[in-house]
């Protein structure tokens, strides 16, 4: 079975209330709304990978400042010739906050619109685990890490492979030598 692995990095940007989400259009031309972010490019760092995809999915500057959390998740997919594909997806998700630009919708890309939506309608608004993490934020409009998404079955690793999640500074490069 061929195998896929698709590394990805996610923006949780809250204010006053309302959680930054971008609408993905899937192959079939259905929508989901779901957190800014996107593939990693091959040797980009992920800290770079999030400014970069929040940009262009949404039109903002973003500043990230903690590292929320890193999911794995493996699929099984169907191709249109051949076996399944062995899908292996690693999201980094990180808290950010916008430091500048002006919403506005990607063009010729992924996604086809980008809002901010109040926090309470999030979980209906998305269908996506990923997009409530930061709902769990109270009334200072940062993501709890409490709040995160608890790991599947279908992963892989046990205990010894939970990822710890800190609040503090972020480094600017995350992979340095």
């Amino acid at each position: 079975m061929p195998k896929q692995l698709r590394v990805a990095a996610y923006a949780v940007c809250v204010r006053d209330g309302r959680m930054l989400l971008a609408r993905w259009v899937a192959g079939d031309g259905s929508r989901r709304w779901t957190l800014p972010g996107g593939g990693m490019d091959h040797g980009e760092d992920p800290y770079d990978t999030v400014i970069r995809e929040a940009e262009e999915e949404t039109g903002y500057a973003v500043e990230p400042l903690a590292l929320l959390g890193v999911d794995s998740v493996l699929r099984s997919h169907p191709r249109r010739l051949g076996s399944p594909n062995d899908f292996h997806a690693l999201r980094i998700v990180y808290e950010a906050r916008v430091t500048g630009g002006e919403l506005r919708h990607e063009t010729n890309g992924s996604t086809d619109m980008a809002a901010w939506h109040p926090l309470d309608e999030v979980p209906a608004s998305t269908g996506s685990r990923w997009s409530t993490w930061g709902c769990g934020c109270g009334g200072n409009d940062r993501p709890s890490a409490a709040s995160a998404p608890k790991r599947r079955g279908s992963n892989r690793g046990g205990a010894a492979a939970e990822q710890r999640r800190g609040t503090g500074p972020l480094p600017r490069k995350m992979n340095t030598q």
